[in-house]
């Protein structure tokens, strides 16, 4: 009999060992599976390679250069010029990973509609009022107010390496953040859709400027969806 109850006990350990070995052989699966799942999501806007999808408008040069997006002031004369989604959106969440050529000031539009009804997540040093890169920015603003939301920390964008830019916009209520930390955040419902896009801003003390994207991609937000998610950052 007690021979019998250690061969039971042996065969029940045997088990609980193939079962935690499986279950920990099983959890990166679920893990990539889940990441696949979410991946599907998201639209890939930049395909790397060229600039399908996108229209420019202005003088400003584009082009993808080692599989990245590369905007600089048109030559001669620091032309300026934007570079935009040839479709719209409304609600989504954007992650946008850049880097530029100091000094810079560019940004990513957002539910542009035309010069005068868009949105911006600024990438710049603004000196009056101060502002960096993370402040949110719109045409038309009432008189005095030059931003809708200013971003007041320089220390959050990494000068020489690649920034993380992500915008949601859901309704009227806009927030970004720079490299996972809330920068800007307001609510304004004058403009509901429009174009994603990039700015090359003008002006000689931006010549040497250059605005460089290796990825950016959309997520469509449905309104409960959106909202809780916006809420909870």
């Amino acid at each position: 009999m007690k021979k019998r109850r250690c061969v039971m006990w042996l065969v029940g350990w045997f088990l609980a060992v193939a079962v935690a070995a499986w279950a920990v052989e099983a959890e990166p699966a679920k893990a990539a599976a889940k990441a696949a799942k979410g991946e599907k999501d998201w639209i890939q806007l930049f395909n790397g390679k060229d600039l399908t999808g996108w229209k420019a408008e202005g003088n400003a040069e584009w082009k993808v250069e080692s599989g990245v997006l590369v905007g600089r002031q048109g030559q001669p004369d620091n032309k300026p010029g934007d570079l935009f989604t040839e479709k719209s959106f409304k609600d989504f969440e954007l992650i946008c990973v850049y880097k530029c050529i100091w000094p810079c000031n560019s940004g990513v539009w957002f539910r542009y509609k035309d010069p005068k009804t868009a949105y911006q997540a600024d990438i710049l040093e603004y000196v009056k009022p101060e502002a960096y890169s993370g402040t949110l920015y719109s045409p038309n603003l009432p008189k005095g107010q030059v931003f809708l939301a200013a971003n007041l920390d320089k220390t959050i964008e990494k000068k020489d390496d690649w920034n993380t830019m992500r915008i949601i916009a859901q309704g009227d209520h806009l927030v970004v953040y720079l490299n996972d930390k809330k920068t800007a955040e307001a609510r304004d419902n004058r403009v509901p859709e429009g174009k994603i896009g990039f700015q090359v801003h003008p002006g000689d003390q931006f010549a040497s400027m250059a605005i460089m994207v290796k990825e950016i991609k959309l997520r469509p937000l449905g309104k409960e969806k959106g909202e809780k998610k916006a809420k909870s950052k």
